[in-house]
């Protein structure tokens, strides 16, 4: 084979490499871009070591929509309002990086309190129907029993939540009223969820900052050893989660 032939033939495989990069790219911006759960905020809709595709157009663009969330995008193109009820992933307003995945609850102008652990939308309480107890475990992997709860929001959404009990941190709460181009998330797991209720950690989400809803779960290991460790799979998938919607 002549010097020019593999030129060619090193040339070729680098475009194929640049192309394929370019296309992944494209389709994680504007499409589905995948995600993984670090933390169990979400049990028992989803958790640690699940993941999952999020769709990117679901409620436009904005510059998070971009890789490294360059600030080429002015607010968001193309934008949809999110529903109550959707589960989305956004970017922590403390920092405008860290990705977070929470239940959009409060929409612009909607009043939220907690009392006594009972949701409350616009003065409204949220029906909870209890749904059983559940060996689940804290953070620090030791057992917790936790009540599980059907909710269903206003508009009909239902969900699981999980409660410690209703004398945790944040179910007793003042009144949060959500500013104009902002929303209010909640995790499903809500004593164990840093989420809107905690201003200064979380607080409002503006609407810039949403990145796109949670659409289905593709792959899921028990959490316990890496995606890469493949030779574990066969001990750590949970296999029964696979291709489940997200609701």
């Amino acid at each position: 084979m002549s010097r020019d032939s593999k030129s060619y033939g090193l040339w070729d495989t680098a475009k194929t490499i640049i192309y394929a990069v370019l296309i992944a790219l494209v389709v994680r911006t504007v499409a589905f871009e995948p995600f993984n759960i670090p933390s169990g905020s979400m049990k028992p809709t989803l958790l640690i070591g699940d993941y999952l595709f999020v769709s990117k157009y679901s409620y436009g663009y904005s510059r998070y929509s971009l890789p490294f969330g360059l600030p080429i995008v002015p607010d968001r193109l193309l934008f949809t309002e999110p529903e109550r009820g959707d589960v989305a992933v956004f970017k922590l307003p403390a920092d405008n990086k860290t990705d977070y995945i929470k239940r959009v609850i409060g929409l612009p102008g909607d009043r939220i309190q907690v009392r006594r652990g009972i949701l409350h939308i616009n003065g409204a309480p949220v029906r909870r129907e209890p749904a059983g107890v559940e060996l689940t475990f804290n953070p620090y992997g030791q057992p917790l029993r936790v009540t599980h709860y059907m909710e269903t929001l206003p508009g009909g959404r239902r969900h699981s939540i999980y409660e410690n009990s209703d004398n945790e941190r944040y179910d007793n709460t003042d009144v949060y009223t959500v500013p104009p181009g902002h929303y209010f998330m909640m995790g499903d797991n809500r004593d164990n969820s840093e989420d809107s209720r905690s201003i200064g950690a979380v607080g409002f989400v503006p609407r810039e900052n949403l990145v796109g809803r949670a659409e289905i779960l593709f792959f899921s290991t028990d959490g316990s050893s890496p995606f890469w460790h493949v030779w574990r799979w066969p001990w750590v998938i949970r296999f029964h989660r696979f291709f489940q919607d997200i609701v």
